[in-house]
């Protein structure tokens, strides 16, 4: 039973010692708490792992393909099959936000389990099939609908439950790209909207406790492979001039999110707007199959520097507006990966353009320092932005000077010019207004209230991504 001692003043998180200030909080984690972190982290795990099987059966499915990564699998594909993997995907989003119509609504500051898991289900589903979303989001949400149920049978205090809310959603996340650490720092930072000491430790454990689960089937390599990159003053020069323009596209891109979120299609444009819209991107899709899922094989092959300038200018310009499209008719899904490809893609431009002028370093190295820091100052998280780019690829020491650099200029900028973080910018009406801190208790807050994906963009957990609890109306 929550009592008056138990509801910690969540001032005490932000506390310049958390420390000293949080023994309290640190003692007040007993036996019965640690165990829902272990219980919370390996079911997370496991639920990565199916929703990882679903994934890969639906993309062999749709692009006729056995094995080798979805790039290369779609690449090969005729094209009538990505016109109608991308016109079945419109398909089961019209029925999927049909269905999640008629399952119970999260209330009460908890999320239901059931709805929840029927929408991580729908977003595998249709970024397997090709839509231009982050694959991230569902594992996100079973972890944390699952940690509002452990935490609302053990009654566990508010404080307790919103920290392990945040940590569902992290170890999700860290489970699915093999990021423990980032995905614990992502709960912290990004969600909760602060690192202070006390909270590190369940998060954590969560985390690593959910990667290793996955290790079972989804195996301990990194997400991308990158060579040795050597160091070379250019990068250096090259990071401190363009950190300030990445932080402006970052901001350009948030709103651009928060735009597509809002202009959503109701009543019967509901179900016209992602058949037109899916079936427009199967089409050009023959000619660039790198717009199709959520962008994983772009960034590996701009991060080799095995994309020429031609196309990166393209796709830069394409890519975003698939993932916008199909955000903006109701499809759901994440943005992590799609945000991580735009930034790579205009850092790799930045960086061929700038090799002319001093060459140096390689194209993959900028690819990756620009990568980092757009994806911090979109996420408003710079410590969970460096620590993911470096968990994602495993080599990245050599390059960790120039990505601070700019991932520093690029955030303070953002930050500067009151963008919000790309999640809270799905989830609330004006996100100008949310403040930098503020901006990690928006996200958590929604997923407990309505079980959307973090970032999902559907406050009232009716499909329809209206915010309206009323429904979408005849």
């Amino acid at each position: 039973m929550e009592t008056p001692a138990s509801r910690r003043p969540s001032r005490n998180w932000f506390s310049p010692q958390p420390n000293v200030t949080g023994r309290g909080i640190v003692a007040s984690y007993d036996a019965r708490f640690w165990g829902i972190v272990i219980v919370l982290g390996v079911a997370t795990g496991i639920g990565a792992a199916v929703l990882v099987a679903l994934l890969h059966l639906v993309e062999h499915l749709a692009y006729g393909y056995r094995a080798g990564p979805f790039l290369d699998g779609v690449a090969a594909a005729a094209g009538w099959r990505h016109v109608v993997a991308l016109v079945v995907a419109a398909v089961v989003v019209c029925g999927g936000l049909l269905l999640l119509q008629r399952l119970p609504t999260s209330g009460g500051a908890k999320l239901d389990w059931v709805s929840s898991v029927a929408r991580a289900v729908l977003s595998i589903v249709t970024v397997g099939l090709g839509v231009s979303l982050g694959r991230e989001g569902a594992p996100q949400l079973v972890g944390a609908a699952t940690a509002s149920r452990l935490s609302a049978w053990a009654a566990l205090p508010t404080w307790q439950r919103r920290l392990l809310v945040a940590s569902g959603a992290g170890a999700g996340f860290a489970a699915i790209y093999n990021v423990p650490l980032g995905g614990s720092l992502f709960a912290l930072e990004v969600l909760l909207g602060t690192v202070a000491l006390p909270l590190v430790l369940p998060a954590l454990a969560t985390s690593v406790i959910a990667t290793a689960v996955a290790w079972i089937t989804l195996g301990t390599s990194p997400t991308y492979r990158l060579p040795a990159y050597a160091l070379h003053p250019t990068q250096m020069v090259w990071a401190l001039l363009v950190g300030p323009l990445i932080g402006v596209v970052a901001i350009a891109w948030v709103r651009l999110v928060r735009r597509a979120g809002a202009m959503r299609p109701r009543r019967w444009g509901r179900f016209a707007a992602p058949l037109s819209v899916f079936t427009i991107l199967g089409v050009v899709s023959i000619q660039y199959p790198q717009l199709l899922g959520n962008g994983k094989g772009v960034v590996q092959l701009a991060a080799l520097g095995g994309l020429s300038l031609g196309l990166m200018i393209v796709l830069l310009v394409l890519k975003p507006l698939a993932t916008l499209a199909c955000l903006g008719v109701g499809s759901p899904g994440g943005l992590f990966t799609p945000s991580l490809t735009v930034g790579v893609l205009l850092a790799g431009v930045l960086g061929t353009l700038w090799n002319h002028i001093w060459p140096g370093g390689t194209i993959g190295s900028y690819a990756v320092i620009g990568g980092g820091a757009f994806l911090a100052a979109s996420m408003q998280g710079p410590l969970s932005g460096v620590v993911l780019v470096l968990e994602l690829t495993r080599n990245f020491d050599s390059l960790m000077a120039p990505t601070l650099v700019a991932v520093i200029e690029a955030t303070v900028i953002a930050r500067r010019l009151g963008a919000p973080s790309i999640y809270s910018a799905r989830l609330r009406p004006d996100p100008d207004a949310l403040s930098a801190r503020s901006a990690g208790a928006a996200a958590i807050n929604a997923l407990e209230r309505v079980g959307s994906l973090p970032g999902d963009g559907d406050e009232d957990g009716d499909g329809d991504g209206d915010g309206d609890a009323a429904g979408p109306g005849p």
